[in-house]
């Protein structure tokens, strides 16, 4: 009966959810902080251009390592990444004039996160049943921004009684130990080919072998004008992050109510991500009219608060 639960879908995306509360979710927390917890946002700032630099191009070349190597090792490998940015805050703690480590660790991340996201998105497709995405997606939304929210306790429950202007040593070693975990449970991932869906069928992924194939598939969905028509959505989704986290709370609140702040901006995600699964799944409407209600009031809400 352990076995059922264990290979159902539904089991291993609350396990890929639990990775990613552990590992992106804590990376989301100190990058909440502005400046990644530290008063001077420089180093937080260089860090992430690496960071993304690097994010753009594996982000693309993912798909392809997951299919290659699998996903228990990619995530296990790419979680790790994770643990090592925070740990270079921790240096940069003690040698604020010398950024260069926690740089390298943002071009690493960058290339971890590419794999791990590939992986994730993999499975969060591939594992529910059509009617029940919405609903799957959710769960693993709210799960992943528990992190968030756990990383903006830790340092406003450390510094509630400190002036300092930069996170304690305390905080960052916090955040290793967790994104360590994150990486380690991801070897508690199922194979997919011993996965099945709610409806008791087994999960159908198209594998290749080859590299020169996998090379040809990705480009490919750079002519898919479906996939290229998602291109504005994705951008949308991800500039603003720098002005929210280190020109809003990081120039404007101290190192404790900056963590009070992520609490709220994690936690009210968890609940849109929840409310707008119930829409997605409503078996009511068709597919087309569902996508269109749900990007109608993404695009006002997210219009109204700029």
């Amino acid at each position: 009966m352990f076995g059922i639960r264990y290979y159902s879908a539904m089991t291993q995306v609350v396990l890929v959810g639990f990775v990613c509360f552990l590992c992106p979710g804590m990376f989301n927390a100190v990058n909440g902080l502005g400046g990644g917890g530290q008063m001077d946002a420089t180093a937080g700032n260089n860090a992430n251009t690496a960071l993304y630099s690097t994010f753009v191009v594996f982000g693309v070349l993912g798909g392809a390592i997951v299919n290659l190597c699998g996903v228990r090792y990619t995530i296990f490998g790419s979680g790790f990444m994770y643990a090592l940015y925070s740990a270079s805050y921790i240096f940069l703690n003690h040698h604020p004039k010398n950024a260069s480590f926690t740089i390298a660790a943002g071009a690493l991340l960058g290339v971890g996160a590419g794999i791990l996201w590939a992986a994730q998105g993999m499975i969060m497709v591939s594992y529910p049943r059509e009617e029940e995405k919405a609903k799957y997606i959710a769960v693993f939304w709210v799960i992943f921004n528990l992190g968030g929210m756990l990383g903006g306790i830790l340092p406003f429950a450390i510094n509630y009684n400190s002036t300092q202007t930069k996170n304690a040593d305390g905080v960052y070693i916090a955040f290793v130990v967790l994104e360590c975990l994150g990486a380690c449970l991801g070897l508690a991932l199922a194979p997919p080919s011993k996965v099945t869906r709610s409806d008791g069928s087994s999960v159908v992924l198209v594998k290749y072998t080859n590299v020169g194939r996998e090379a040809i598939e990705v480009i490919k969905l750079f002519l898919n004008p479906k996939m290229l028509g998602l291109l504005p959505m994705c951008f949308t989704s991800n500039f603003f992050y720098t002005y929210q986290f280190n020109h809003l709370n990081g120039a404007l609140f101290n190192m404790r109510t900056r963590g009070f702040n992520n609490i709220f901006y994690w936690g009210f995600q968890m609940l849109g991500a929840f409310a707008i699964s119930r829409l997605l799944d409503y078996k009511n409407f068709s597919r087309r009219r569902r996508g269109f209600v749900a990007f109608v009031l993404v695009f006002v809400f997210f219009n109204a608060l700029w």
